[in-house]
């Protein structure tokens, strides 16, 4: 049993790796929804963060945000999933549930974000993983250091 971060760019994968990694029956929670920040990107609720992982102990958390280091001694795992610019900026360009991405404006964030960022999380990993393998196979992956689903 373990609390796992999955973290990345966008376009890495992160929701749909934690969409599988739920219909496998693990209890997951996607901070870009259900008012786990301020809906602006910004950081995550300290409070509600602070009382999942005081009272869960296998569960899988994606995002990406400010103050997530500041949760890390709380995660026996913190996966970064990483893949080539390019790759993310097709995935993002192509997908429709978010339009995060889609301007050029969104596209040069992420490579700002890539060169800025990324090595940010990069220092706080436990754990890389090409966002370019396929999804049942990063679940697998995810799923031996989760342990068991609760």
């Amino acid at each position: 049993m373990a609390r796992v971060l999955i973290t990345g760019m966008s376009g890495t994968g992160k929701s749909t790796v934690l969409g599988e990694l739920a219909a496998r029956g693990y209890r997951t929670v996607d901070t870009d929804y259900d008012e786990w920040t301020d809906g602006r990107g910004g950081p995550w609720d300290a409070t509600r963060m602070t009382e999942l992982l005081a009272t869960e102990s296998t569960v899988v958390v994606s995002g990406t945000t400010e103050n997530q280091s500041r949760f890390y001694d709380r995660f026996e795992h913190v996966v970064l999933l990483s893949a080539p610019v390019d790759v993310l900026i097709d995935r993002v360009r192509r997908r429709s549930n978010n339009p995060y991405g889609h301007s050029v404006e969104h596209q040069q964030q992420i490579r700002r974000h890539l060169a800025d960022v990324e090595p940010l999380l990069r220092r706080g990993a436990t754990v890389e993983m090409d966002a370019q393998v396929p999804v049942d196979q990063l679940a697998d992956a995810i799923s031996r250091l989760a342990g068991e689903p609760s």
